[in-house]
């Protein structure tokens, strides 16, 4: 099935045109299984693994010469745009963006637009490999340390390094609340993830991330609740035409680069499947409202520094608000088990709207 117009190129990519040889397979199983036990999402896209490199930079000869052969499977030219790649003898030099650094008096929407052009500028990572290994059991600052090496690099990204970058680019901009939104979408069969920085300055949403649809990242903030911010992607979904399955949103993350907290990635998870859409809407508020308590409280960002060294092992979350509680049992709704869901074989005979 053709795609429909989506950001830049390389918006669209064939499902899978083989089965991965066995050794690979493995090796895209084990990302799988760590993943899960961190907590993170699976890692696919759509049906199709992709990989992860976990020997750091600069990337090993293995992990390289599994990449390409992963490019050859997944592009729709397939093998041949990777030869015509390495075999070309003058490459065009790719310009290494500049971190945007602002005045003082700046405002942050225009910060928040010069860190989305600095992200975009990145590129979306059509390789099938992601570049840099995020754990999101990490520390804050851990994550803040890795953030600062993509910057060095200068690679292209994907949606998960994109949140983090977001963080790592906006931690000065203390009036401005940063959280994450992960959705879960379907189309043809297949499962779809994604996730984005939400943002929050003066009672206005918006959000910061990258995505192969230019509809699917950047949201300045305008939007008067978090509920039309949600609507708004859930919209854009539509135009691709994805069904949003799944929500899951996080707390505030603290300001502090040195900060040993862990970001609360799924404090809410809202399967649509099983609300009404007023019940949607008003899941969405009840965690803003979280949020705004949280914050209130004075146990969200910024992180009190001198709590920091109490138990670095063990590192304290904050108190949670009088409506929920942190713990994986309660988070809404209805505090269920996770269901474990059914992958369906990719469609190997068309391409796949990937997002």
């Amino acid at each position: 099935m053709p795609m429909p117009g989506g950001g830049g190129a390389g918006a669209g990519a064939a499902a899978a045109a083989r089965r991965p040889p066995s050794g690979e397979a493995a090796a895209a199983a084990r990302d799988e299984e760590q993943q899960e036990e961190e907590g993170e999402e699976d890692l696919r896209d759509g049906g199709v693994p992709f990989f992860v490199n976990r020997g750091g930079l600069p990337v090993d000869e293995p992990t390289w010469e599994r990449m390409w052969r992963h490019v050859g499977r997944i592009h729709p030219e397939g093998e041949r745009v990777a030869q015509r790649i390495r075999g070309a003898a003058d490459l065009p030099k790719i310009p290494i963006p500049s971190v945007p650094a602002f005045q003082p008096s700046t405002p942050i929407p225009e910060r928040l637009e010069a860190v989305q052009r600095y992200i975009r500028e990145l590129q979306y990572n059509h390789t099938g490999t992601q570049f840099f290994e995020i754990k999101k059991s990490r520390p804050l600052t851990g994550l803040m340390d890795l953030a600062k090496e993509m910057t060095k690099e200068a690679l292209p990204i994907k949606c998960l390094e994109a949140v983090i970058l977001g963080i790592y680019l906006t931690n000065n901009m203390t009036t401005l609340d940063r959280f994450p939104i992960s959705f879960k979408t379907h189309f043809s069969g297949n499962y779809f993830r994604h996730i984005v920085l939400g943002v929050n300055f003066g009672g206005r949403y918006g959000a910061l991330g990258i995505s192969r649809r230019e509809e699917l990242m950047y949201k300045a903030p305008v939007f008067r609740t978090l509920s039309e911010l949600i609507f708004d992607f859930e919209e854009a979904y539509r135009r691709c035409w994805h069904t949003l399955k799944k929500v899951k949103l996080g707390h505030c993350v603290s300001h502090d680069p040195h900060s040993v907290e862990q970001i609360e990635w799924k404090h809410s998870i809202l399967d649509l499947d099983k609300l009404t859409r007023e019940d949607f809407r008003k899941e969405l508020e009840r965690h803003a409202r979280d949020m705004r308590l949280k914050i209130g409280k004075g146990t969200g960002p910024p992180s009190p520094t001198k709590d920091r060294k109490k138990d670095v092992s063990s590192p304290q979350r904050g108190q949670a608000s009088p409506h929920r509680r942190n713990s994986r049992g309660d988070r809404r709704p209805s505090g269920e088990k996770k269901p474990a869901d059914s992958k369906a074989m990719p469609d190997l005979n068309g391409y796949q709207i990937r997002v």
